[in-house]
């Protein structure tokens, strides 16, 4: 029990709504392909079917969380030496080779009650999770390929739903990648703040580190407004053409509140104990983001969602008050 008790610590499952609502972003697309395709192939899926989908992608950052704490043990040490991998309470061995069994008994699942072909995307996106902790020292080549990782959870979800006949609806569902590819670079760049000292005596060459304090805390306000005018492009060059509703434009315009106000408060607050606790709007100005990307598809279901996330987020971070763990 202990041990169980320090690895589902280590898994921060608050983190967890970013996967696993990239990856109902997926699910509800291929819900929205189902109810405008004449062909018979693409059915809405069932309750069952979405729960198990939902439930893998989850659960996938808290296990792929166990091999980045492995990996970042070095930084970690200073920058959180009372996580129970770095004290020594979470068996390092025992852990990954969990991680490693839960992961091939997800794939028997997606291979045996949802579509094989899912697991592509699931494995580059393991794949990209171990070279993120390479490309974290490379400056915002460790944002681009953290966006990559979580930008699979889409792909999971969508190919997970059923089968696709038709390349044209991938296409069509590339603007959410993007934004959802964009949303959690631009997040995990805040987090950079509160590991500032880990990093840099790591040699972990982030753009935290890259700039100093005073420089990134002027960047903090710019990013900030980046997933903004990255939708505003795609607009502009016709990349998306989908209409705004009332309800969209509301969740729409929440969300790039909280964009704002994200970026104003590592502004404020680069450095100290507050910095920490800024991760909570900065989890939950990512995770609305994507849900307005549901809202596309589901706007009732977003809607939903919006208040679910924002006050989930809230509970399970406030069970890790700890800064140091």
């Amino acid at each position: 029990m202990k041990f169980i008790k320090a690895y589902v610590k280590s898994m921060r499952l608050y983190y967890g709504f970013i996967t696993g609502i990239a990856g109902w972003v997926g699910i509800e697309f291929y819900g929205y392909i189902a109810r405008i395709s004449s062909s018979d192939i693409y059915v809405d899926p069932s309750p069952k079917r979405k729960a198990l989908i939902l439930a893998i992608l989850f659960l996938s950052w808290g296990v792929n969380q166990i091999i980045n704490d492995y990996l970042g043990m070095e930084e970690d040490k200073i920058n959180a030496p009372m996580r129970p991998m770095v004290t020594g309470e979470l068996n390092y061995k025992k852990a990954i080779l969990l991680s490693f069994i839960v992961t091939i008994l997800s794939f028997i699942l997606v291979a045996i009650y949802l579509e094989p072909i899912a697991i592509v995307p699931a494995v580059i996106g393991i794949l990209l999770n171990i070279l993120y902790e390479y490309a974290k020292g490379h400056g915002i080549l460790g944002n681009i390929v953290f966006g990559a990782m979580i930008a699979t959870c889409p792909f999971v979800g969508l190919l997970a739903s059923g089968p696709i006949d038709d390349i044209k609806y991938i296409y069509d569902f590339m603007p959410s990648v993007i934004v959802i590819a964009i949303l959690n670079g631009v997040m995990t760049f805040y987090t950079y703040f509160k590991d500032y000292e880990g990093d840099k005596a790591a040699g972990k060459r982030t753009l935290i580190v890259m700039y100093g304090i005073e420089k990134a805390k002027i960047i903090s306000i710019v990013m900030s407004f980046v997933p903004l005018i990255t939708v505003a492009i795609m607009y502009a060059t016709g990349y998306v053409s989908v209409g705004f509703t009332k309800d969209i434009w509301f969740l729409f315009c929440i969300a790039a509140f909280m964009q704002f106000w994200n970026g104003y408060q590592y502004y404020k607050h680069p450095v100290g104990k507050e910095t920490y606790y800024s991760l909570v709007v900065n989890f939950q100005a990512c995770v609305l983001g994507q849900v307005v990307l549901i809202a596309f598809y589901n706007p009732d279901l977003a809607i939903k969602l919006f208040i679910i996330t924002y006050i989930g987020i809230s509970f399970l971070f406030s069970l890790h008050s700890n800064r140091e763990a």
